[in-house]
């Protein structure tokens, strides 16, 4: 199964867009599927409901981390390289989808109960996060 129909799957078997995206990768990077998954859980639906950046997004940031980061001290290349991967993976999914944010990219507050609401019974968590979860991982495969 290729990375993006990995992490739709597992979104759609009901982790979080950013455990999704991270255990996607998880174990070409030597971590175990469910440790990811426990690590990233906290990040889905714009880090936990706040309507910050969009969880497929920060999964796909821990996946450059735990490629590229920086693990000893004066490493200061490893922090570059990180650095730019990230940008060039925010720019491409925001050249996608207008914005990396949770709140813009449903057009619903997650943090404001009401607005949450709308968005699950617009069905947006099952038509429009599963292209993010996509996209994202796409994206990923494209730039490691």
């Amino acid at each position: 199964m290729i990375r993006s129909d990995e992490a739709v799957a597992s979104f759609s078997a009901g982790f979080t867009c950013s455990a999704a995206v991270f255990s996607a990768f998880s174990r070409e990077l030597g971590l175990d599927v469910e440790t990811a998954r426990k690590i990233a859980c906290g990040f889905g639906a714009g880090v936990s409901r706040s309507g910050n950046i969009c969880g497929a997004v920060s999964g796909a940031i821990l996946v450059i981390g735990l490629k590229y980061g920086k693990a000893n001290a004066g490493d200061d290349h490893a922090t570059e390289k990180t650095r730019a991967l990230v940008r060039e993976f925010l720019r491409q999914f925001t050249e996608r989808h207008g914005s990396v944010n949770c709140t813009e990219l449903l057009g619903w507050n997650l943090a404001d109960p009401g607005e949450y609401e709308h968005a699950r019974d617009e069905g947006l968590f099952k038509t429009r996060c599963p292209v993010f979860v996509r996209d994202a991982a796409e994206i990923l495969d494209r730039i490691l």
